[in-house]
């Protein structure tokens, strides 16, 4: 068996091409959608992952700015920058960069954003819409991987979907996407019971917490579609999936590696996501 490596730089570059031409357009109509990142601390990686943001945002032709803050402001402070930014007609997505300090609550946070401008798809009216099968700003990984789906046009509807985690930023919003697209969604988590039972029956895996080579080959179904949400790192600084992808890659259809799997594609639905806040936003919808 020869598995089809799914790499998300491929993707990516399709769904980029194409928003730059909605970008250009929207332009020619006076509106230049406008993201803005804020991030509070000093944590090197998070920091990294916020200048590709914005780097990618530039690349596409929007308007991009990170405001940085130190790790000492409060949340009161923190909340009232948000608001500002919710009445800035000039900012069409707003993402506060997770995690946050401990002395400041994530979620009233998050829950502070203006629901249209919430590009991270992690405000509760939105986790709301998605549940009930609303269009919505979906949570940009998951997003990410439906997007993978149809691209190499592997079948959802009818087919079983186990995924493996159960956070708001992945786990969860995966099974609802797949849930509304007509397939059997189980949940696993830390605690489930006998996991290989369920992984073997899988015909799409999604592993996503965090732990090292946990899904080895005896873990998959011969001819499923396996997607590696997870990383870790060896002393020596190698990323390593949640899947021992040399020893799946040979019982698998599909199969996306770590690095250069999924990765891409999150921040590419982070511009969508934009994209869609500033037609919606000049709409007034």
């Amino acid at each position: 068996m020869s598995a089809t490596i799914m790499y998300g730089k491929d993707v990516a570059e399709d769904i980029r091409n194409s928003l730059y031409q909605e970008v250009e357009e929207l332009k020619k109509e006076g509106i230049k959608p406008g993201l803005v990142v804020v991030i509070v601390g000093n944590d090197k990686a998070s920091k990294t992952y916020v200048r590709m943001k914005e780097k990618a945002a530039i690349n596409s032709g929007m308007f991009s700015k990170v405001i940085e803050k130190d790790e000492s402001l409060s949340e009161e402070e923190l909340l009232n920058t948000i608001h500002s930014l919710n009445n800035d007609n000039s900012i069409h997505g707003i993402l506060v960069q997770l995690p946050l300090p401990d002395h400041i609550d994530e979620q009233k946070v998050l829950e502070s954003i203006d629901p249209s401008k919430d590009v991270d798809g992690f405000h509760p009216i939105n986790i709301g819409r998605l549940m009930v099968g609303e269009e919505t700003f979906v949570p940009c990984t998951p997003y990410g991987i439906i997007k993978m789906l149809e691209h190499h046009k592997i079948p959802i509807e009818g087919k079983h979907a186990v995924i493996i985690g159960r956070s708001n930023i992945v786990g969860k919003p995966m099974g609802q996407l797949l849930l509304n697209r007509d397939a059997t969604v189980t949940y696993c988590h830390s605690k489930t019971a006998h996991l290989r039972q369920f992984t073997k029956q899988a015909d799409i895996l999604i592993v996503a917490i965090g732990k090292a080579h946990v899904i080895g080959a005896e873990d998959v179904k011969e001819g499923s579609a396996i997607f590696d949400v997870g990383n870790s790192f060896t002393e020596d600084g190698k990323v390593l999936g949640d899947v021992d992808y040399d020893r799946v890659v040979s019982r698998v259809n599909y199969i996306t590696p770590v690095p250069k799997g999924i990765g891409p594609m999150t921040i590419t639905m982070l511009l969508h996501n934009t994209v869609h806040a500033a037609k919606s936003i000049s709409k007034g919808a």
